[in-house]
């Protein structure tokens, strides 16, 4: 469900606990996973948590690449250190304390081992059968599936009769299929149950071959200069356990889209993946099952795991390769048009670690004076109007509406006037067909340092 962030703060604006989403991560404990706790645990204030698992993958397990049992420890220590400052600017962040006691050790003794009952799957057990919360729940799979597939199945032997319950609560967002589960458990036995699930491949571009991936006019908030200053240096404890490359180059953080994707800034992906957000942009391929478009003419998607050997974005990327530039771009946009505001935010939030309240910039808060749905006949004018954003730090704010045209379902461009400010003009197209959508963006930028971005999205549809 969609949540409210309002951040406006010293003094603290409260959010109810119950508007936040409700995330469960699994994750083997990669180096990549490392750093995407790092960024996880700066935005966890964000949502509420139910379980920060270790599970097991086809490249990390027990005796294999291991990163011990124990590893989100330091990162956990390091947030420990930072969380007092982080208070300062929004009192939502949990304590250390709170995230231990949602810390597991999940099924992690070799690839794909879902026989055994562990504390990780259990406590996944305990989130979906709990009935006094309705909210729905994304489970993140940053390596394996295995854990959470020996969860459904305990919920399986034991209480049939609520798996139509449970898969109704249940969101999954799967970093590739990570091991055989997915397809030897999860969709055969809960096919049925239609599960809402999201399987990315494009999370290669803030993987390791992101130098493959952002365009050159990106790539510096990447680079170790960029990294240096503004997360690795003189932000404290958690950022500086952050495991960059020795000359402060991003390394990799292929599994954040998972939780990239829950954060409310207001693109309202949460509603629908083809909608695209901060995690990607997906399009419905079976069941209710979401993967990455493809953008080649006829292309036939494989009827089984979508993971590193088959997944178009990967391959695309390899020695011999014959997707063009051209698709290879097209293909990882949905990430990487984010990566400049994504990464500015990353900053702000590593000064949170270090700097008061006032010392430190906050993103703003967009709001819009009208529905954000709306119906409107072809060739008529829609106003739009972002009257009521405001910036907690009171910054000036710069406005740019824009046509987000491959979420919507009308096939041509169109015009919008007065886009750079607070109040533009949408021109519905004389062709446009009725049922079809268009898709507009209010994007806002604060003037503050670093520069915050946060949007709202209008869907009009053509009657």
């Amino acid at each position: 469900m969609p949540l409210v962030i309002l951040l406006c703060g010293a003094p603290f604006q409260a959010v109810a606990q119950d508007d936040r989403t409700r995330v469960i991560v699994t994750s083997d404990g990669e180096i990549d996973d490392e750093c995407s706790l790092v960024r996880f645990l700066l935005y966890s204030n964000e949502w509420d948590i139910e379980g920060i698992i270790t599970s097991s993958s086809q490249y990390h397990w027990h005796g294999h690449k291991w990163a011990g049992d124990d590893w989100m420890e330091p990162t956990l220590n390091a947030y420990a250190e930072v969380y007092p400052n982080l208070l300062k600017h929004d009192r939502r962040y949990p304590s250390p304390e709170f995230l231990r006691s949602r810390t597991y050790l999940g099924n992690v003794e070799t690839e794909g081992e879902m026989d055994k009952v562990t504390k990780g799957s259990q406590r996944i057990v305990e989130v979906l059968l709990d009935n006094t919360d309705k909210r729905p729940v994304w489970i993140q799979a940053w390596g394996g599936t295995n854990t959470i597939a020996r969860a459904l199945k305990t919920i399986e032997e034991t209480y049939p009769e609520r798996m139509a319950e449970v898969a109704d609560k249940m969101r999954l967002f799967l970093i590739w299929e990570q091991d055989s589960t997915y397809q030897a458990y999860i969709r055969p036995h809960w096919k049925k149950y239609n599960i809402k699930t999201i399987i990315s491949d494009q999370f290669e571009a803030i993987a390791y071959r992101w130098k493959m991936v952002q365009p050159d006019y990106m790539q510096k908030y990447y680079e170790g200069a960029w990294m240096k200053e503004n997360i690795l240096q003189n932000h404290g404890a958690l950022c500086g356990s952050y495991k960059a490359h020795d000359n402060g180059d991003f390394r990799s953080e292929g599994d954040s889209p998972a939780f990239l994707h829950t954060i409310n800034v207001g693109l309202r992906n949460l509603e629908n993946p083809s909608w695209g957000g901060w995690g990607g942009r997906y399009v419905l391929v079976r069941e209710n099952t979401w993967l990455d478009p493809v953008p080649v003419e006829g292309y036939k998607y494989p009827e089984g795991r979508w993971y590193g050997d088959n997944g178009w974005g990967r391959c695309s990327l390899r020695p011999g390769s014959t997707a063009t530039d051209e698709q290879r771009s097209a293909y990882f946009k949905p990430m990487w048009r984010w990566s400049a505001a994504m990464q500015n935010d990353f900053a702000a939030r590593a000064d949170w670690c270090v700097k008061s309240y006032a010392e430190a910039n906050h993103q703003p808060v967009v709001v819009l004076a009208h529905s954000a749905d709306i119906k409107a006949k072809p060739g008529s004018k829609v106003s739009l109007s972002a009257a009521g954003t405001s910036d907690p730090d009171g910054d000036s704010l710069t406005f740019s509406w824009w046509q987000y045209a491959e979420a919507g379902t009308y096939p041509g461009s169109v015009d919008i006037s007065d886009s750079g400010s607070v109040n533009a003009m949408l021109t519905v197209p004389a062709d446009a067909k009725s049922g079809q959508t268009i898709h507009v963006v209010c994007e806002v930028t604060d003037s503050g340092t670093p520069h915050l971005t946060r949007y709202a999205r209008v869907v009009v549809t053509v009657k």
